[in-house]
């Protein structure tokens, strides 16, 4: 195992490099060391699965065929355990069967060895870029669901009637209640959500009720 010792600050992107060839492996990191990514080579898988923190914002390069095990074997087992960094896959011997099952098991990109250097930095740093949005989204969701955890029996109904359209006087009528009453329950229920407007509320509710494809 090897990392790279350039200056980045340690909660830069990282990249994890799994190839036990290590001549490829060392140009390969320093290769993606040029564009600011932090490099940490891996010339055994398994140990690779065992060790890497998954925590840890960035991607992996994975190479197709390594001893003992292949690399699609190691997507699969990295897919199973919901590990979120982006995988791209590298072969000196790809088919059309291979790529096909390689993105079907989630990989973010397929390149072919010897890998054209714009190529796979392009991938690198598009795929940086989707995980560091998906973990902002993902600690926004978790931050949303805590605060939504912490609102009372009655301000999750009159929030519910809010998301369906109703006025306050509607609200207030229907859980007999005093518009004022309501009122009191929708500034709070701002307040405790976070939210600024109406539109950034209801899209908080629906990513909380239908999940984060109601964006």
């Amino acid at each position: 195992m090897t990392t790279s010792t350039a200056p980045q600050a340690p909660h830069s992107p990282l990249v994890h490099l799994i190839d036990d060839d290590d001549a490829v492996r060392d140009s390969l990191a320093l290769l993606i060391g040029t564009v600011g990514l932090r490099v940490q080579g891996w010339a055994d898988p398994l140990a690779f699965v065992r060790d890497f923190d998954r925590t840890g914002i960035g991607a992996i390069v994975l190479d197709v065929r390594m001893p003992g095990i292949s690399g699609l074997s190691v997507l699969d087992t990295l897919v199973a355990q919901g590990v979120d960094q982006p995988v791209v896959m590298l072969t000196g011997h790809g088919t059309v069967d291979m790529c096909r099952r390689a993105f079907k098991a989630g990989a973010a990109e397929f390149l072919e060895k010897p890998v054209n250097d714009e190529q796979l930095l392009e991938a690198l740093q598009s795929a940086v870029r989707r995980h560091v949005r998906s973990r902002a989204r993902s600690q926004a969701d978790q931050a949303a669901r805590s605060r939504h955890a912490q609102l009372s029996e009655r301000e999750r109904e009159v929030l519910a009637f809010i998301v369906e359209g109703l006025t306050n006087k509607e609200i207030a009528r229907t859980l007999d209640l005093s518009p004022r009453t309501v009122e009191t329950h929708r500034a709070n229920l701002f307040a405790k959500l976070a939210c600024d407007s109406l539109a950034q509320l209801i899209r908080q509710y629906a990513t909380l009720v239908d999940g984060p494809d109601a964006r």
